[in-house]
């Protein structure tokens, strides 16, 4: 099954997340598909916390991909800043 969800990456104590559609049998900061985005949870000042390519991400879902948890979360609160 393939699945949207965020692989780690950044230095120590500096988190930087990729937002990814892998196969769900793949490890966390393995091989993946294709990178949707990222999210930032240290983002400061005029840097941009959370980006995601809506087109790639609808496409996903449509033929199937399920998204994790904390990724659904972060695409809410992108829609809802968009809006």
């Amino acid at each position: 099954m393939v699945v949207i969800r965020l692989a780690r990456g950044g230095a120590k104590k500096r988190p930087f997340f990729n937002i990814v559609a892998t196969d769900s049998r793949n490890r966390r900061d393995g091989r993946f598909i294709e990178r949707i985005g990222f999210y930032n949870p240290v983002a400061a000042g005029a840097e941009e916390p959370v980006r995601i390519a809506q087109d790639r991400l609808t496409y996903w879902q449509g033929i199937g991909a399920q998204l994790s948890p904390t990724v659904a979360r972060l695409v809410n609160q992108a829609g809802k800043k968009a809006a």
